[in-house]
């Protein structure tokens, strides 16, 4: 359980208020801003953004304030949806300093490279003098619809040195329309935040999925790797060849389906899911992540999330020792699967007992890696 008794404790908010502006202010009046280093959000996308970016921008005054549309929300209860969700870092204990990137369609990585450097070169120096020994990690939030992840998270990291990134791309409920991030004053699509969090506190980063590599192969044949579509796996239609492998029809293929049967590919000596959005009229599919020709993918095989997840908690404590809150980047396949096992309420209480505070994602960040199907985040060790 985290410990909320301490006065320096990591500030967490809920609302599900359907007023942009009343759930505005239940949020930011529970955080007290003034005693904050800065505030991350989460935000249904049932919001009108317009109207909650101006409840967010009159309340923020100057503090930092960074967010995204999520497509489900992880709030101090537990799994939500609908919900607008808030983690407040106290300013005693933390630092944060946040840069933002538009255009990222275009971005110049050289100078998106040069401009992270300088926001952590500057952050470390202030951080030390205040703290001397200092802790850090990189928190980045993305236009989820960008595709733009592995581009920049290679690039951040890269900047980052040994700060290790954690994040996640912003989410519209499976509608996959419009995603946005927000900083300081609206929302912004086509756009991503770099914060880095400095603290005299422990910070540790983590991944944690609950799947196996299975004896199912495919190879992509073909590919167009910009959309991230694939047209035929194993020289076959690829929407008809992964439900033959899968034991489906194509008619039946669903989010829900492809977060039970993900396709994996091995990276450095462990498997990654390379998870599906969604199948296409002219029976390709379009992937959440970045695939090419050439690839071999092995079909995954589900295990027990929550022995997994009690399992990382466990893990988590043993590394820190007792710990205030959990950043939670949980890929929104997770969600679907979660459901369609009739878990729901266990997970949600496990997430509230263990202290996470996050957002379903469209995918995860860790270092250099955009993935799907993982639990990612950030543990905050207690003062």
């Amino acid at each position: 359980m985290p410990d909320v008794s301490s006065p320096n404790a990591v500030r967490v908010a809920s609302s599900t208020h359907d007023d942009p502006e009343m759930a505005v202010r239940a949020v930011m009046g529970a955080m007290d801003l003034p005693d904050l280093a800065g505030v991350m959000l989460f935000c249904s996308s049932r919001y009108p953004v317009a109207a909650l970016g101006e409840a967010l921008s009159r309340r923020a005054d100057g503090h930092v304030v960074i967010g995204c549309t999520s497509s489900g929300e992880i709030t101090p209860a537990g799994l939500a949806e609908g919900s607008l969700t808030a983690i407040g870092f106290p300013a005693s204990d933390f630092q944060l300093d946040a840069l933002c990137l538009d255009g990222i369609a275009g971005i110049n990585s050289a100078l998106v490279h040069r401009d992270v450097r300088r926001l952590a070169a500057d952050a470390e120096a202030r951080a030390r003098q205040r703290w001397g020994d200092i802790h850090q990690a990189g928190l980045f939030l993305i236009d989820g619809l960008s595709a733009q992840e592995e581009l920049l998270t290679l690039t951040i990291q890269s900047a980052l040195g040994p700060v290790p990134l954690v994040g996640g791309s912003s989410g519209d409920d499976l509608d996959f329309r419009e995603t946005f991030v927000f900083h300081q004053s609206h929302f912004r699509a086509d756009a991503a935040v770099v914060a880095l969090l400095s603290s005299r506190r422990p910070l540790h980063v983590f991944r944690s999925q609950h799947f196996q590599p299975g004896p199912g192969r495919m190879v992509i044949t073909r590919a167009d790797p910009v959309n991230r579509i694939v047209h035929e796996i194993n020289a076959e239609p690829a929407a008809a060849e992964y439900a033959r492998l899968i034991g489906a029809r194509v008619a039946d293929l669903t989010p829900a389906l492809f977060a039970s049967h993900p396709p994996v590919v091995k990276i450095g000596g462990e498997f990654y899911a390379r998870s599906i959005r969604s199948a296409n009229a002219d029976g390709s599919l379009t992937f959440y992540g970045a695939i090419d020709e050439g690839v071999v993918l092995t079909l995954g095989e589900t295990g027990d999330i929550v022995a997994n997840l009690e399992s990382l908690f466990d893990e988590l404590e043993l590394k820190l020792g007792r710990i205030d809150r959990v950043l939670g980047f949980d890929c929104v396949l997770n969600g679907l699967e979660i459901r369609q096992r009739q878990i729901t309420e266990h997970v949600s209480r496990l997430y509230a007992a263990r202290g996470v505070v996050g957002f379903n994602t469209y995918g995860e960040q860790l270092r250099t890696l955009h993935m799907n199907q993982t639990f990612s985040g950030l543990a905050i060790g207690s003062d």
